[in-house]
Formats: C-alpha cells, sequence, structure tokens
C-alpha cells in the first residue's frame, strides 16, 4: 500500500463498523442491562407486611445478649402480602423515606442489583423517596461522602459486576468516635434506613450500628455478601434459612471456566500440573464448588484434612500402650506424600500431568501451621497492645523479626505478658523456608487475620511435592508408564525382540497395558549393565536408540504452573442465579425497612430449590453472634460456616475422588462448565454444591 493510499485516522475512527467494534459498550453489557430479574411470589402483591417466626430458634450469646440488647431478642420474620385492611400497615409501607446503601468489603457479583431491588421497591411504594449510596464502602459514612442513586445509575450498572456504581472500602465502625460521626452523617441527609451490603465481619459492623443508632430511630439491615460462601444460616435443629451468600456461585463459575481451560491444556501438552489456588481463607466452598464443576485431578479440601486420622500411627502407638496425639490431624509432610502419591499414581499410567485445586487456606488446616499462626497473632498482637508500636513497622525486616522470636523463645523480652514462643518453636519455625517465615510473619488484616493470600501456599507445598518426588525418583518408584504398543513399535522398528527386551527392562510386561521401567534402572548407566547381563548387548556396544528412546520417556520431569484465582472471580459479571438473587436481597431490605425491622438480614429462604419456592426472611444479625479471637483478644462477631464434609456435595466429591484421579487407560474426566453467559439456555439456575445438598433419599436399611 502507497502512502497516499492511507486512510487518516480521523476517518479510520469515525467509520460506524469501528467505532462498534471499539465501543465501552457491547452486545453482551446490552443484554446484560435490559435483563429483567425474576420475583419471589410475595412481591407480586400490592405491598408486604412481615410475620414474626418463633419456631426458628437460635442459640444466644450472653456476650452478645450484653452488648445487643435492643435486638438480640429480633424474631426471624417472614415476608408476606399486607391485608387490605391493613391501613396503617399500608400507610407505613408507601411514606416517603431516605435510605442509604453502602458496600463493605471486597466485590462480589450481585452487588449492584442490590442496589436496584432497593431503588425499584422505594420509587415504586414512593417516587419522593431518595436513595443515597456512599462513597468507598464505611468510609464515605464517616467523612459524609455520597452520591443520591438516580434511575440513570441504577439503569448503567443493573446486572453488571463489581461494585463500580459507588465502590466499596474495608473501614470499621469500630469506636465511639466513628458510631458519632456516623450518626451525625445519618442525621444530615435525614436517612431512616441504612442498608450495609458485607460479610461476616460487615454484618457484626451492622448490628453494632443497629444497636447503637436504635435510639435515633434510624433502622440498620445486612446483606449477606461474600464470594467464600462461607455465610450459610440454620437454625439449631439444622434447617437451612440461607444456604449461601451472593457472589459465590459467579466467582465459582468464574474460576471454574479457567480451571476447565488448563484441564484442556494439561491433557493436550501433557507435561504440566496446573496447580490451582482459589480463594478461601477459612473455608473451602470455593474449592469444592471447582471441584464439581470441572472434575480436576486432584482437589484439597481444608475441612476434610482438619478430620484426618493417621490409623498407622495410632496403631504403633497402641502397640506400645501409647496415645499419639500427633497423629489426629494432617500434617504438611503427610499431605506432600498424599499429593506425591496421586502423580505417581498418575505418571504410572503415562499421564505425567493433571490439575489439582488447593484452597487459599489449606494451611490453616494443617497442623503445625495453625499453631505457628496462633502463636504468631497472639504474639504481634501482645506486642501491639504492651509496647503501643506497630509490630511491622518496629520490625520492618525478616531478621528483625526471627531475632525478636529469638529473643522472645530465651525469655530475654521483659514485658511480654506470656512465654508463649519456646526454644522448640524456635527451632522449628527456623527450619522452614525464608519465603514461607516471611509468610507467617506477614501483616495481619485490619481484623488481626493471616492473610493467606499474601502467602505462596501453593509453592510451600509443591516445593515439599517436588523433593520428594525427587527421592521417589531415585529409588526408582516414580515413573512413566510405557504404553505397550509404543513399546511395540519402538522394537520393530529396531528390529529387536519383544519379549526379550520387555522382560529385561520392565517389571509388569505383559500384566498391564503400561509397562513400568524396573526400580534399579535409574540411569543409562545402570540400563546398559541390565541389557548386558541378559545378553541382549556386549560391554563394547552401545545401547539400542530404541531402547535408549522408551528409557528417557519413562523417566519423569516434574513441572508445574501455579495459577491463583481470587480477584478475578469476584469482580465478574454475576451468573443469572446471583441476579435473581441480589435483585430480590434488595427488594426484601426494602420490605424490612417499610415494616419498621433493623438489626436483621435479609436473606431468601430455598435458594437450593426453584426460584418459585423462594422464600424472603429477615434474620436476627445478633442471634448468629459468637466470641472469635481477634489481633488476640476475645471480640463478638458473626460466625463463618466452613464444608460440612457430612454434606451430600462434600461426600460426591469423596466417592468421586478416585475416578476423577483418572489414574487409569482411560481418558480423564474433566468437566467443561462453560463460561458466564446470558444467552442461551443452558445456563445452570443454582450452583452444583446447593443442588447436591438439597436433594434428600430415605437411608440405607
Amino acid at each position: 500500500m502507497i502512502a497516499s493510499d492511507i486512510i487518516s485516522i480521523d476517518k479510520l475512527l469515525s467509520h460506524p463498523k469501528i467505532e462498534t467494534a471499539i465501543a465501552d459498550i457491547n452486545s453482551e453489557t446490552i443484554d446484560r442491562r435490559a435483563f429483567v430479574p425474576q420475583k419471589c411470589r410475595v412481591f407480586s402483591n400490592g405491598f408486604i407486611s412481615l410475620q414474626d417466626q418463633p419456631q426458628y430458634q437460635f442459640p444466644i450469646n450472653r456476650e452478645a445478649k450484653k452488648q445487643l440488647p435492643d435486638i438480640i431478642h429480633n424474631h426471624v420474620q417472614k415476608l408476606i402480602p399486607g391485608l387490605p385492611d391493613n391501613k396503617d400497615g399500608h400507610r407505613a409501607f408507601l411514606k416517603k423515606r431516605n435510605i442509604g446503601i453502602v458496600f463493605s468489603g471486597g466485590p462480589a457479583p450481585g452487588g449492584h442489583n442490590v442496589v436496584a431491588g432497593i431503588f425499584d421497591a422505594a420509587k415504586k411504594a414512593n417516587p419522593e423517596s431518595q436513595i443515597f449510596g456512599f462513597i468507598l464502602g464505611p468510609e464515605g459514612i464517616l467523612e459524609n461522602r455520597y452520591v443520591e442513586i438516580t434511575s440513570e445509575l441504577v439503569n448503567t450498572y443493573r446486572n453488571m459486576g463489581g461494585f463500580t456504581m459507588i465502590k466499596t472500602g474495608r473501614s470499621k465502625i469500630d469506636s465511639k468516635i466513628k458510631m458519632t460521626l456516623s450518626r451525625e452523617t445519618c442525621q444530615a441527609l435525614n436517612i431512616d434506613a441504612l442498608v450495609i451490603v458485607g460479610g461476616d465481619d460487615s454484618n457484626t459492623n451492622a448490628a453494632f450500628l443497629a444497636q447503637a443508632l436504635k435510639i435515633d430511630g434510624i433502622q440498620v439491615i445486612g446483606i449477606p455478601k461474600t464470594i467464600d460462601g462461607d455465610i450459610q444460616i440454620s437454625t439449631e435443629d439444622g434447617e437451612t434459612l440461607c444456604a449461601i451468600s451472593f457472589g459465590f456461585h459467579s466467582a465459582a463459575r468464574a474460576f471454574s471456566q479457567n480451571i476447565s481451560n488448563l484441564c484442556t491444556d494439561a491433557s493436550s501438552d501433557l507435561k504440566y500440573w496446573h496447580v490451582c489456588k482459589v480463594m478461601g481463607r477459612v473455608a473451602s466452598h470455593l474449592a469444592l464448588e471447582a471441584a464439581l464443576q470441572t472434575h480436576a485431578n486432584l482437589t484439597l479440601i481444608g475441612e476434610d484434612l482438619a478430620d484426618y486420622v493417621d490409623k498407622e500411627r495410632l496403631k504403633k502407638a497402641d502397640e506400645k500402650g501409647e496415645v499419639d496425639y500427633t497423629a489426629y490431624g494432617m500434617t504438611l509432610r503427610h499431605l506432600s506424600r498424599m499429593i506425591c502419591d496421586a502423580i505417581v499414581k498418575r505418571a504410572a499410567k503415562g499421564k505425567n500431568y493433571g490439575v489439582m485445586i488447593i484452597p487459599e487456606g489449606v494451611l490453616e488446616f494443617i497442623n503445625e501451621i495453625q499453631i505457628f499462626i496462633i502463636k504468631l497473632n497472639t504474639i504481634i498482637a501482645q506486642y501491639n497492645q504492651i509496647y503501643d508500636l506497630d509490630f511491622h513497622t518496629t520490625f520492618h525486616a525478616l531478621d528483625a523479626k526471627l531475632e525478636y522470636l529469638r529473643r522472645l523463645s530465651r525469655g530475654i523480652t521483659e514485658k511480654q505478658a506470656s512465654p508463649i514462643w519456646n526454644a522448640r518453636d524456635d527451632e522449628l519455625f527456623n527450619d522452614l523456608p525464608s519465603f514461607f517465615q516471611e509468610g507467617l510473619l506477614v501483616e495481619r488484616d485490619t481484623h488481626g487475620n493471616f492473610q493467606f493470600s499474601q502467602v505462596n501456599t501453593e509453592k510451600i507445598i509443591m516445593d515439599m511435592v517436588g523433593d520428594y518426588l525427587h527421592i521417589l525418583k531415585e529409588k526408582g518408584e516414580y515413573k512413566v508408564g510405557i504404553e505397550e504398543s509404543r513399546f511395540h513399535y519402538f522394537m520393530e522398528r529396531a528390529n529387536l525382540d519383544h519379549d526379550l527386551v520387555g522382560k529385561t527392562i520392565f517389571r509388569n510386561y505383559k500384566e498391564d497395558r503400561y509397562y513400568l521401567i524396573k526400580k534399579n534402572i535409574i540411569s543409562v548407566k545402570t540400563l546398559k549393565q541390565v541389557l548386558i547381563n541378559a545378553g541382549i548387548i556386549t560391554n563394547n556396544e552401545k545401547v539400542p536408540e530404541s531402547v535408549l528412546t522408551i528409557f528417557k520417556k519413562s523417566v519423569p520431569n516434574f513441572k508445574t504452573q501455579s495459577h491463583f484465582y481470587g480477584y478475578d472471580g469476584r469482580g465478574s459479571n454475576p451468573t443469572k442465579f446471583d441476579c435473581n438473587y441480589t435483585y430480590n436481597l434488595g427488594l426484601t431490605a426494602f420490605s424490612l425497612i417499610a415494616n419498621g425491622a433493623t438489626g436483621q438480614m435479609a436473606v431468601i429462604k430455598n435458594l437450593e430449590h426453584n426460584l418459585d419456592t423462594w422464600e424472603p426472611l429477615g434474620i436476627p444479625i445478633a442471634r448468629l453472634m459468637h466470641l472469635e479471637e481477634r489481633k488476640g483478644k476475645l471480640t463478638l462477631v458473626m460466625e463463618k460456616n466452613v464444608v460440612d464434609t457430612n454434606s451430600n456435595a462434600f461426600r460426591i466429591l469423596k466417592a468421586m475422588r478416585e475416578k476423577w484421579l483418572a489414574a487409569d487407560h482411560g481418558e480423564d474426566h474433566y468437566r467443561k462448565p462453560g463460561p458466564v453467559r446470558f444467552r442461551g439456555k443452558s445456563e445452570e439456575d443454582r450452583p452444583l454444591t446447593l443442588v447436591l445438598n438439597s436433594i434428600s433419599l430415605p437411608p440405607s436399611k
């Protein structure tokens, strides 16, 4: 093309097809914005009333009763159609309100639909109502920074991912001064009700705000948000009222799509083990869902590891008349051996590749690591309290932190409250690689929790796995199986006696489809000696090229690729399930507000079933609280829920482990979950975890 034929950039950019191709808005976004979520049946009525459900009981924590006296006796409330003759209730439902909304903590797909649900319901009840979004999370309340939510703003973000509309933040309203600032902001805007969209800590914050602001007539409602899926609420007798928090399904689907792509890559290239770490600091719900979605070869579930019992060690101790308490719970060493066993089994069938899923917080379920974390959390909290200094600022470098621990173990630090770090701890800690020491000493989050996302969990585990595989390789136990037909091909090409060579170099010749080189053949030198002893070659002859090729193909080269799935999933667009779920949460929140509720969390019962059975409820947050150690002291917080190892979902994963490991002659059993999408009719309507857990069968006789 000559210079005179080149179209100017201005003309190029103004071409209609190019404008369409590079526009910010594509057809998927248009479809998303146009999607109208389905509503729960109760919202088809004119106005909503609340009905107490005293049959749903929770144990009441004594400290919660003391600190939250005005909301601790709330009942679970069911949303029901308002009666036509309830004139006062109808009038109250339709009155003008000012409602504030705040996102708190990390984003989760569907948050914008919570806003849309509240906005639509409030404006339908009274067009003069105003909705305010506080900017950058709780910080917006403290600093009185907000934006009024308008139709144009809501319509821009309907069914879209992220918390982009008003942003989010991690500030906490956890002091008298902050409570006062919050009250002043709400009073300045004439706020009638405040909706806090967040996880367990944010809903804990909502409970304390509800208690503090009740005297001012300001209502506070919580919304269960976390991709970790660890907000699951059941009554004292085990009835599920909230099966999962919003955002979980979308994040799990996003992770699963990426992990599925790695399954395809692994089974195409045949040389990598893809190690996929997924978010989930305390609970392994995301790892479990991703495993069910993808059928990855190996999935670690932290809660399962915590329940592990080493029966062999118990037996040996019993024979000596002793009790080995260290036999209870998984150790790092044993975990690495379990993973190695799976890798060796697959390699023996010619599959020196695979996909492994590890939950972000798996180390918290490992005995010795959990002890280190508890002790270090306490040491750091005590230092901050006693010296009124920040541990991580004072001891910035790793060496300085290690020296402080060393002095602690010798009893040199005169002010430390308790001698919890002893010489044995110091010795074991110093045996860890420096990057792991640094990870365990990383700065805690705002709640005093250990930040697992900052630690290369997969590197710690896979380094140990690699070291042990090297030992197994030296022992001749870790070898790649040679497929029978491939062996015959090489023998025919070299005109060698199949049976003579096969019996000489393989330990399972004609016993399996995949042949394994004998354990004592670990080098070209040992291979040659075996061939000489069998009379196949003489001392002066070289190992036949075909036999040498077979040997080299049997030598495993363990390669890993690590991947972390977290921020990409929490920033994904919501699935239809989460779009419907969150919109109904918004409608529920408004109905609770319109009926005078406070200190309640808006939830949807029966999420594990079809949408036409969904049942909106308000649950008293105060009754979900318990005491938990934070920053070295007991603090009242909302309880997290971990994977139930007796649930259908986990038991099915456990039952399928051997099949999905696929350490056999057949193909892998990888599943293609597909991307999160809005077109077509193949989109699943809820998480597989919920589908499986909803199935009820009569017990076996």
